[in-house]
Order: C-alpha cells, then structure tokens, then sequence
C-alpha cells in the first residue's frame, strides 16, 4: 500500500498533475464521460476562470444519506476548485448522461462524516489527505476543515445564498 501512496502522491507532485497524471486523467475524464466505469466515476467540465474554455477531468463523487459531493484531494489551491468557485459552482457532470449542477460548500459541521465516506470510495486520494478514514469523527471534521468539501445540487433547485443576498 505505500507503495501505490508513493506513486500517487508521485503523479502530483506539489499539488498538480504532471505529465503522466494529465495523460492518466484525460483518459479517465473520456471513459467517464462515454460512461464507462464505476458510477461514482464523473467528468466534470467546468468553465476556466482565465481562459474560458470548458475544462474537463475526472472526480469521484462520494455518496452519504441520499446525498452526492465532490472533495478537492488537492485543497483550495486545487484548479477545479478555484474554476468551480469563479463560474458561481456551476459545473456540468457526465457519467454517459449530461447533468448541469451546482456546486455548493458544505457546513464545517457535516464535513467529517463527507470525508470520512470519501476516503472509502476514492483510494487514490488516501496520499493527499493526512487522516485515516477510520480515525474518530472529530479528527475528520477538524482534517476537513481545510478540506474544500461541495454538495452537488441540480442547477434548477434555486438560487445560491450569494444570489439570493444580490436579488435583495
């Protein structure tokens, strides 16, 4: 096992993909997106803050109480994360179907129980986040705290708090 760690924590070197990760990931990104794979496997394409072209890559959704979320291995530097957070959490995933979302950050309060469950479904992200998934709930809301940590919601299902504050 810290082998397969070494090799994770290898392909993203100071927090990005390297060359290898990005050739790995583009090719997961299309399998997901043609919906092949587990189904917890998406492409997630999202709207790159500088550029403007769609950016795609490969994410795994955690599931917990009827809920969907997304987890940023990588942290709050992570580019999905700063994109998602510029384009206002609308993103568009894809396992076969296409699902526009919205993105919303989660209580500090619901975030170790969401990691804890994310742990178990992305082992690949086990290298990156320093806290064992079986540690205690507490450990785990106080290691998610850094952690960004974002429900998926349908797009339709209404104006985000930021929305609503500007409608007033």
């Amino acid at each position: 096992m810290d082998l397969a760690h070494s090799l994770d924590r290898w392909l993203y070197r100071g927090n990005r993909p390297h060359r290898v990760a990005q050739a790995l990931n583009g090719a997961w990104a299309t399998l997901a997106g043609m919906g092949l794979g587990p189904r917890r496997l998406v492409r997630m394409e999202v709207r790159g803050r500088r550029s403007g072209r769609t950016i795609s890559l490969p994410l795994v959704v955690a599931d917990l109480e009827g809920e969907r979320y997304l987890v940023s291995m990588l942290g709050d530097r992570s580019g999905w994360v700063r994109n998602a957070r510029a384009a206002g959490g609308r993103v568009v995933l894809r396992h076969g179907d296409r699902e526009e979302v919205r993105l919303e950050d989660v209580a500090q309060d619901k975030r170790g129980a969401v990691l804890r469950r994310y742990l178990e479904c992305a082992p690949g992200a086990r290298a990156h986040i320093p806290i064992d998934r079986n540690a205690s709930i507490e450990a785990l809301d106080e290691a998610a705290a850094s952690i960004p940590i974002f429900r998926i919601r349908p797009l339709a299902s209404g104006p985000t708090a930021a929305e609503e504050k500007r409608a007033s």
